[in-house]
C-alpha cells in the first residue's frame, strides 16, 4: 500500500488550492493500486474557476431548457474529481475545503473501493439568501438579508452578487413557489412559500442590510418569518457517485450545495456513515440544501445510511427510484426506450444481462419480462435494447429494470427542516428503515409511491420494514403508501411492515395506504386514540 501526502503535492492549508488538487487527482486516474491519499488538517480555498472542468449528466438536475444564454449545459466545475480509479481512501483529517463560485463539489466516476473520510466541503457567499422580516406595517414590510450575504445597488434595482452570480431581488418574484419560510416560532420546521416580494410595489435600502418594501396588503407576513431565497434550478450536486462499485463515505460534512446533496446514479453498493448534511451550528443560514440531501437512482446491492444529521433541504431528505423508460418504437426483439422527465437524461444504465419487466402505466403492475442482450445509447434521450424476447413489449408502455433495484438501510438518523418528505422509497429491493428521529418534514415523513406519468421514477416495493422510528411532526400523513396507478387491478406494492413506531398527535391518520398487500401494522404507539390505519384497495391487511 502507498500513501500519498496531498501537502508534497501543493495541496497545502491556508492557500489557493484547487489547482494542484486538480492535479494529483488527475495523476490517479487508472491506478489500482491500493492507496491513501492524506490531507492535513485546515482551510483550504477553492476557486471554481481552477477546478476541473467536466460534462456530467446528473439525475434529477436541471434540464437542458433550464440553461441560460452564454452556459454549456452540463458543464460542471468539480473540486474533487475521481475517474477511473480503484482501492483508493481519502483520508480528510478534519480538513475543510471552502467553495468560491458554483460547482459540483466531488464527483466520482467508474470507480471502485473508494472510501473518503473525516473532511467538510463549505461555500463562501453563496447563492442562498436569508430575508428576516424585522418590522411592518398596513402597507411596508421591512427586511434584514443576512450579513453573509453581498448585495449591489444599479439604476434602482437590487441584486444578490457573487462569485457566479448576480441575481435581481425581484427576480422570478411572481412565479417562484418554492421558496422556504421557517416560522420564528417553529425553527425546526420549513415550508415551501410563494416569493416574499411577489405583488411588491417598490423597495427602498434603510441602511445597510435592511429594505422596506411595499405591498397593497401585508397579512402574509409575520416579524421573525424568515424567507430563502435561492435558483432553483439544481445546475449542480454535492457528492456525484456515477457508475461506480463500492464506495464509502464516512464523517463527511457538507454545509452548502446547489443543488442535490448526494447523488447515486448507476452504482453498486454504497455506504453513508457519520454524515452531516447541515448548515454550521453558527451559520446565518438554516438550509443546506437547494434541493433533495440524498438521491439514489438506478443502483444495484447494499445502500447503507446511517448515524447522520440532515437538516435544512429544500426537497426530500432521501429518493430512491428507479426510472420508467418509455418504449417508442419496436422491430423484432428490438425496441428503443426514451427517458421521460427533462431533469434525467444523457446516461445508461440498462445493462446487457439485466432483467426488465413491462409495466402497464394505467395500472402500474407487470405483464412480462425480458432479458437485456444488448444496450446502446443514442443521443441523449433514447436507448436501443436488444432483448431476448420482446413479445410483451408495447408501444407507448414502459420498462423498469428490476435488476437495477437496491437494498436499502436507513437506520440511527435525524431528519429536520425538509421541506417535503423524508423518505421517498420506490424500489424493489429489501428496505429497512429503522430507529430515525423525524423531527420535521413538511409532507410525510415517508412515501412509498411509483409513477410513470410524471417523474417516471420506479418501481414497486416487495419488502418494506418500518420499526422503531419517532415521526415527531409530518405536515401530512407520516406514512404514505400511494402508487400513482389510475385504476385498480391488483396490489402494485407488498410485504410492508410497519412496526413499534411512535407517532406524535396528527389530525388525521398516521397510516394510509392505497394498492398494497400484505400489510402489517403492529405494536406502534399513537399521540391520539382510535384506528390510525386508513386503506384503500389492499388486500391482506393485519392490525393490532
Amino acid at each position: 500500500m502507498r500513501t500519498i501526502e496531498a501537502v508534497k503535492h501543493g495541496v497545502v492549508p491556508g492557500t489557493q488550492a484547487a489547482a494542484a488538487l486538480r492535479e494529483l487527482l488527475h495523476g490517479l486516474q487508472g491506478s489500482t493500486e491500493e492507496t491513501v491519499l492524506v490531507f492535513e488538517k485546515g482551510d483550504y480555498h477553492i476557486r471554481a474557476q481552477d477546478c476541473t472542468q467536466e460534462m456530467l449528466y446528473i439525475t434529477n438536475t436541471v434540464g437542458d431548457k433550464e440553461f441560460g444564454p452564454g452556459e454549456t449545459p452540463h458543464l460542471n466545475a468539480v473540486p474533487f474529481f475521481l475517474k477511473n480509479i480503484q482501492n483508493l481512501t481519502i483520508r480528510g483529517g478534519g480538513a475543510r475545503f471552502i467553495l468560491d463560485g458554483k460547482a459540483t463539489n466531488m464527483a466520482l466516476q467508474s470507480c471502485e473501493n473508494i472510501a473518503v473520510q473525516d473532511l467538510e466541503i463549505t461555500a463562501t457567499h453563496p447563492d442562498m439568501h436569508a430575508l428576516t422580516v424585522v418590522g411592518k406595517g398596513l402597507f411596508h414590510t421591512d427586511f434584514r438579508l443576512d450579513a453573509d450575504s453581498r448585495y449591489t445597488c444599479r439604476n434602482g434595482e437590487y441584486f444578490f452578487e457573487g462569485t457566479g452570480y448576480s441575481r435581481s431581488f425581484f427576480a422570478d418574484r411572481n412565479t417562484a413557489f418554492w421558496i422556504g419560510l421557517i416560522r420564528k416560532d417553529e425553527p425546526e420546521a420549513i415550508r415551501r412559500v410563494r416569493h416574499p416580494f411577489m405583488g411588491a410595489v417598490r423597495i427602498c435600502e434603510l441602511e445597510h442590510g435592511v429594505f422596506r418594501v411595499w405591498f397593497l396588503n401585508t397579512s402574509r407576513f409575520k416579524m421573525g418569518d424568515e424567507y430563502y431565497i435561492f435558483d432553483v434550478r439544481r445546475q449542480y450536486a454535492g457528492i456525484f457517485v456515477d457508475r461506480c462499485k463500492n464506495v464509502t463515505l464516512q464523517n463527511i460534512k457538507q454545509r452548502f450545495n446547489y443543488s442535490l446533496a448526494l447523488v447515486a446514479q448507476d452504482t453498486d453498493t454504497l455506504t453513508a456513515e457519520g454524515l452531516t448534511f447541515a448548515p454550521e451550528e453558527d451559520s446565518v443560514r438554516r438550509m443546506a440544501s437547494v434541493a433533495d440531501f440524498i438521491q439514489i437512482c438506478m443502483c444495484r446491492g447494499q445502500v447503507r445510511i446511517e448515524d447522520c444529521l440532515f437538516s435544512g433541504a429544500g426537497d426530500d431528505c432521501l429518493n430512491v427510484h428507479g426510472i420508467h423508460f418509455k418504449i417508442q418504437r419496436k422491430a423484432g426483439n428490438t425496441i428503443t426506450v426514451r427517458f421521460m422527465h427533462a431533469q434525467s437524461h444523457g446516461f445508461n444504465p440498462l445493462r446487457a444481462g439485466d432483467t426488465v419487466a413491462f409495466i402497464r402505466p394505467d395500472s402500474m403492475l407487470e405483464h412480462g419480462q425480458a432479458k437485456i442482450l444488448n444496450s446502446v445509447l443514442h443521443g441523449e434521450y433514447e436507448i436501443e435494447l436488444t432483448l431476448d424476447d420482446a413479445k410483451a413489449a408495447v408501444v407507448g408502455e414502459v420498462i423498469e429494470d428490476i435488476s437495477a433495484c437496491p437494498d436499502v438501510h436507513f437506520a440511527d438518523n435525524r431528519l429536520t427542516r425538509i421541506i417535503t418528505r423524508g423518505l421517498l422509497l420506490t424500489t424493489r429491493g429489501k428496505v429497512v428503515v429503522e430507529n430515525n428521529r423525524f423531527v420535521s418534514t413538511t409532507m410525510s415523513g415517508i412515501l412509498l409511491s411509483d409513477d410513470a406519468k410524471s417523474w417516471y421514477e420506479s418501481g414497486m416495493c416487495k419488502n418494506v420494514t418500518i420499526r422503531n422510528n419517532i415521526f415527531e411532526y409530518c405536515g401530512e400523513t407520516p406514512i404514505r403508501i400511494l402508487p400513482e396507478n389510475a385504476v385498480h387491478k391488483g396490489a402494485v406494492h407488498e410485504n410492508v411492515t410497519i412496526q413499534n413506531n411512535i407517532f406524535g398527535r396528527y389530525p388525521g391518520k398516521c397510516i394510509t395506504a392505497k394498492s398494497t398487500a400484505h400489510l402489517c401494522v403492529s405494536g406502534n404507539r399513537f399521540g391520539k386514540p382510535g384506528r390510525q390505519l386508513q386503506c384503500r384497495n389492499c388486500e391482506d391487511v393485519k392490525e393490532d
